[in-house]
């Protein structure tokens, strides 16, 4: 789908007129918007055992909108690079030059409910946590559509949503409920401690294609590629916030089990970042580390880049980035990973992403 910035504009105003006439007289509609957006520019090496050096140049741009309808309302879209991939907007150079492909990458109303507590409803930003922003569980440009509130008031906070993850005409939808509680305490000046449960599961996956494009990306399936079993996960999480002088130290931890499989059922991640104060300047370095199982997770929405993709890996997450100015920043990530490891041809896969990003708000 190709949409022209003009074209949004007229699409989306009769959403935002009825409300925004509510607005003070003093205060125009354009004063409500906020816009914000993004290029980045990456060159990646993949490096795969048993296949051939892969080398390309990408990019992913976003452009999007904030509008605060009412004093409790706010309405968010965002159109993003990647055609329909849940999990990457990512877009190569190739192709012959052909025009590329942009998508509603969100559209969700934030509705201020009550003190502490937020509701929304569409195609939203992923409302669950991720200790370390690790992305053990959910790749971090997957947007989950449906409906989920979030709590957080003095040490408390939660997280529960219903998604739809895929709407089947020829049988019953499978949907994705997920229900995430914690707390997050301070330990004197510069020590902060965020740590939870969390529960999610998908319904009807067994016996049904896997989402998306059908493809198994790690997961267990029969001889019509469709799977073989649930998805129903507990999760723990702990996240350590401190400072070491002027460098913010962040150490994080993150497992889940996928309680309806008793082999390949565990999945969890461990690291550290440490970085510097926001700004020109700012060095950031962080290591991630990951296990994840062939059934421990629904492998579609895992991380894209990791392992190429899916379960069924282990291995590094090595991250730099530096901040040239406000706008813009270079950055650097280098997965070394095994995979393929319960198929039984176990091998080496890395991933050098170097990237260079331009951004306003």
């Amino acid at each position: 789908m190709k949409l022209s910035i003009a074209a949004l504009l007229v699409l989306v105003s009769p959403v935002f007129l009825p409300d925004l006439s509510m607005a003070d007289e003093e205060e125009s509609w354009a004063d409500r918007i906020t816009l914000k957006g993004d290029i980045r520019l990456r060159y990646e090496a993949i490096d795969e055992q048993g296949q051939e050096n892969r080398n390309r140049a990408r990019f992913r741009t976003r452009f999007g909108l904030t509008a605060q309808a009412t004093s409790d309302v706010k309405v968010i879209l965002q159109l993003a690079s990647g055609g329909d991939d849940p999990v990457s907007t990512n877009q190569s150079f190739d192709d012959g030059f052909s025009t590329k492909d942009i998508g509603i990458d969100l559209a969700y109303v934030d509705w201020a409910a009550a003190d502490g507590l937020n509701v929304y409803g569409g195609k939203m930003k992923n409302p669950l946590f991720r200790a370390g922003g690790a992305p053990l569980i959910w790749d971090g440009d997957l947007n989950p559509e449906g409906v989920a509130a979030k709590y957080s008031r003095g040490i408390l906070f939660g997280s529960l949503g219903l998604f739809t993850a895929e709407e089947r005409s020829s049988s019953d939808d499978s949907l994705l409920s997920a229900l995430q509680a914690g707390v997050k305490t301070e330990f004197g000046r510069d020590v902060t401690l965020t740590a939870g449960v969390g529960y999610f599961a998908y319904s009807d996956t067994i016996g049904n294609s896997p989402f998306y494009n059908g493809s198994a990306n790690g997961n267990s399936v029969d001889t019509n590629g469709d799977y073989i079993h649930d998805y129903k996960n507990t999760e723990i999480f702990a996240q350590l916030d401190t400072a070491l002088r002027d460098w913010k130290l962040q150490v994080f931890a993150h497992a889940t089990r996928n309680n309806e499989v008793s082999e390949q059922d565990t999945a969890y991640a461990f690291g550290a970042l440490i970085g510097g104060d926001k700004g020109r300047g700012r060095l950031e370095l962080s290591w991630t580390y990951q296990d994840i199982e062939a059934d421990a997770i629904i492998g579609t929405f895992s991380d894209s880049d990791f392992g190429g993709g899916g379960t069924d890996s282990s291995g590094h997450i090595l991250k730099g980035s530096y901040a040239l100015s406000k706008s813009v920043g270079l950055a650097a990530t280098y997965f070394i990973n095994e995979i393929d490891r319960f198929q039984g041809i176990e091998h080496d896969y890395s991933r050098l992403q170097l990237d260079v990003e331009f951004k306003f708000e």
